[in-house]
Formats: C-alpha cells, structure tokens, sequence
C-alpha cells in the first residue's frame, strides 16, 4: 500500500516537473518575438541594422513610434478599425443573443428546422466572388457598413450562447412568465445577465476577429481609402519594408532617424496593444464562459 502511493506521488512529481518545463519552455517560445519586436521599435533604427538587438533596446528612443503617430493612413485606419470594432462587436452580441434566445425555446415551432438551417451555413459556403456580388448588389460595396451587416451573425457563437441559455433553469422563465413577464422582458432582465461569461467571450472573439480584418478592406472598400483600416495599412506596410529590406541599397538610403525596419516594429506593436490590455479584463468571463457555453450536462 505504501509502495503504491510513493509510486504515485513520484509519478505525480515528474509529471509536474515536465509539464512545468515544457509549458516554460513554450511560454519563452511564444514571447521571444513580441519582446523582440518591442525591443526593435524602441530601438534607435540604424543601429538596429546593425543586428545584434534581441530582448533589450541598445540605444533607447521612441522616434519609431513618434513617426507612426505623423502617419495619416495609420490614424485614419485606427480610427476606422476601432469604429468598426466597437460598432460591429455590439450588434453581433444583440442579434445572435436574440437569435440564440428564440432557438434555445422549446416552444418555438421550427425550433430544429432553423436551427439546422445555420449550421448549414458553416460548412456551406456560395464563395468570394458571388458574396462579392451580392454586397455590389445591395449597395454595401464601398461603404462602411459591408464591415458590419454581413457579420452581424454567426451560426458558431450561436451555438454557444444559445448552449449556454439551454443550460439554464427553466423555473427561472416559468417564475418571470407567471408574473406575467413577456418574452422581451425576460430576455432583458434574467436571460442575459446571467448570460454574461458567454456574451463576454463571445464579444472577445468578435472584437479581435474585427480588429485584424484587412482582406474585406481590400475586397469590399479598396476603392474609398477613407475606409480603410489599421490592419490593411499594417499589410501594405510590411509589403513595402518586405520589398525595401530586400534592396542592397537599403542600408545606404537609410534615415539616421527611421528605416522601413524599425517602422514594421512600432506599427506591430501599436496594432497589438488594444487587444492585448482588453484580454486581462476579460479573461475571467473567457474562461467560465467558452467552458460552460461549449459543455451541456
């Protein structure tokens, strides 16, 4: 019986022990390029061509970061992706919260029969170009709301959220229903605050997913550069430095202030940052929410 459970706790020991190691190990993995990437954008940008800059800046300045704020395409993108952000992440949350809603009711007549209609939609797809046509032909090419109607529903997240309100205690809308509550009410006052880990993760996924969008700018808007988005200004950015780091010359037409190089580095970082202050606040109901929404007992 003893030999047993020293067995065990050995086990349990070197199991902890690799598994502390490796998660380490992927931990450094995964940080080793953002930290380096900081450390280049705060960097002075000739001595970084050097080479030799790898988690700790050289020569400290944030003239990188003093020329992307001077850019007027970044400052224009970042006040479109974070209108389209806010704006999109807010109206997915109300209609497929909705949706889930009437889905998740029993009483609803063709409750399965639509229900089954939108899972449908994930793995039936009628392709870019007619999607494209489509759009052209109800006028929503070349405006601000082809970034917002056409995902203003998703069959995935409503699974989850309409999992997450079948998990519910129904003596919860009985209770409100004999008090002579109508549907909308209850959705309103019961059905989703009490939803809130679930909207929260929801809401996350659309924000990051609206946030890094680029290739609906190029498809649906490349023509109204009022339009266009942090995340497509970023691309064509990196496209250009791609191009530029190749030319043996770039070293020689260098600025003793910026190079395409350091340029690349602050404008990742600044794109990363909102996301990366919004997750903190919003990892609690992350966890608890994509658990439970995605688990039925």
């Amino acid at each position: 019986m003893k030999k047993s459970i020293k067995r065990k706790n050995t086990a349990d020991t070197i199991f902890i022990i690799v598994n502390t190691l490796f998660l380490t190990i992927f931990c450094i993995i995964t940080l080793y390029p953002i930290l380096n990437t900081l450390a280049i954008s705060l960097n002075e940008a000739v001595d970084t061509l050097i080479g030799g800059i790898h988690l700790i800046p050289r020569k400290l300045t944030i003239e990188n970061y003093r020329t992307v704020f001077r850019m007027d395409t970044l400052m224009q993108g970042a006040y479109i992706s974070v209108l389209r952000t806010v704006i999109a992440t807010g109206l997915h949350i109300i209609v497929t919260s909705l949706l889930s809603y009437v889905l998740s009711r029993q009483e609803f007549l063709f409750n399965r029969q639509v229900s089954l209609l939108y899972v449908l939609t994930m793995y039936v797809s009628g392709g870019m170009i007619p999607g494209l046509l489509l759009l052209k032909s109800v006028g929503l090419t070349n405006t601000f709301w082809v970034y917002i109607i056409p995902g203003a529903v998703s069959a995935f997240n409503m699974i989850v959220i309409r999992t997450y309100m079948n998990g519910l205690p129904d003596s919860l809308v009985e209770s409100a229903q004999v008090d002579g509550a109508g549907h909308f009410r209850i959705f309103l006052r019961i059905i989703m605050p009490l939803c809130k880990p679930v909207l929260a993760t929801v809401a996350l996924f659309i924000a990051v997913g609206q946030w890094n969008a680029w290739f609906d700018v190029m498809i649906y808007n490349s023509g109204r550069p009022d339009l266009t988005t942090l995340q497509y200004e970023l691309m064509k950015l990196l496209s250009s430095v791609s191009q530029q780091i190749a030319d043996p010359n770039a070293m020689k037409n260098a600025s003793n202030m910026v190079t395409p190089e350091s340029i690349r580095a602050a404008a990742t970082i600044i794109t990363a940052f909102p996301i990366v202050c919004l997750y903190p606040f919003l990892q609690r109901y992350f966890i608890s929410g994509l658990t439970i929404g995605g688990v039925k007992e």
